[in-house]
């Protein structure tokens, strides 16, 4: 689509600010007595160590005689150390020394504190605004680079991770994403929100049983999505099947269409396949068509469907159900 002027130019001015009030114009960067290259690949290798030097290439956007240099130095400065790759005698093996770690670990400590304090500065309604924009710009950049043939050679490990088990804060945010969206999709009020704070305090108690489950996206530590699998409400007393009850899903707004949701799906459903249920049960809404189409993917079919008004709003529920995959 056209882009304009007025776009781009208020961008530039943010994005020249940024560099300055960050710190990039300096030549050492982030409390160190080091550049801001050198910052970064150890940021790099500390997330992901066994990285190559040609691996920094892509990642840091840089030339390989100036990624070469770069490295040495901070081989010969104690906060490297490479060795030959099990799968090619020819490639280096990056990794962090104990000094390295420690310089790392202050680098984080500069960082968190000084976007902290920065991100105090706003509302805290805010913050996931500013979260999503920056991501989504940077992603932008990256397109932009990967569209001319620079992207990067070596495959970069998801920015959300999953995770099983109760975190703190979870039912605190899952039950914000849920009102948030539902509240635009379906005009849901306290009601929803209030059963949905119910549930899950009823459910989160009972983790320690096996048949129960529940898993968070984290981007950090934020949660970004949430799903669960309750094995225990639909199941009745041997020998009935055993039932798994999908629950609380959500993916935060902005991180939908990215895949986050689908991961979280394909770990509840491996779980409650490992776990033996006979089949898997959701309940949902007509008209959330992305997340219809996503379950359909994963071999949910619509069982039934009927008109509504528990929530507080008149609704048409569905009910989806897929039969354990061996």
């Amino acid at each position: 689509m056209p882009v304009t002027k007025d776009a781009v130019l208020p961008i530039r001015d943010a994005s020249r600010r940024i560099v300055r009030e960050l710190g990039f114009m300096k030549p050492t960067l982030a409390g160190t007595e080091l550049p801001a290259s050198a910052v970064h690949a150890l940021i790099e290798i500390g997330n992901r160590s066994g990285l190559t030097a040609t691996d920094l290439c892509d990642r840091l956007n840089l030339e390989k005689s100036s990624v070469s240099r770069m490295l040495r130095k901070l081989i010969d400065g104690g906060e490297l150390t490479e060795e030959s790759s099990d799968t090619d005698g020819r490639a280096k093996r990056l990794t962090l020394t104990v000094q390295g770690r420690r310089t790392l670990a202050a680098i984080d400590a500069f960082a968190q504190e000084q976007v902290g304090s920065a991100l105090a500065c706003l509302p805290a309604t805010d913050h996931a605004m500013v979260v999503e924009g920056l991501r989504l710009y940077a992603d932008a950049l990256h397109a932009r680079r990967a569209a001319a043939g620079g992207g990067p050679r070596v495959a970069t490990p998801p920015a959300v991770r999953i995770e099983r088990g109760y975190r703190p804060g979870l039912i605190g945010r899952a039950v914000d994403m849920h009102a948030q969206f539902y509240a635009r999709a379906h005009g849901f009020g306290a009601v929803f929100e209030s059963r949905v704070a119910a549930g899950l305090a009823d459910f989160l108690p009972r983790l320690d049983r096996p048949d129960n489950a529940v898993w968070t996206a984290l981007d950090g530590d934020r949660i970004v999505g949430t799903i669960a699998i309750d094995g225990e409400d639909l199941s009745g007393a041997a020998p009935a099947p055993r039932i798994a009850h999908l629950r609380w899903f959500i993916v935060e707004d902005g991180r939908r269409g990215g895949g986050v949701g689908r991961r979280l799906l394909d770990e509840a459903l491996a779980f409650a396949d490992r776990s033996g249920f006979a089949e898997t049960r959701l309940w949902t809404f007509r008209g959330l068509d992305a997340a219809r189409r996503l379950y359909e993917a994963a071999g949910f079919i619509l069982a039934a469907e009927s008109p509504g008004d528990q929530w507080g709003t008149e609704v048409t529920e569905q009910s989806f159900v897929r039969p354990r995959r061996s």
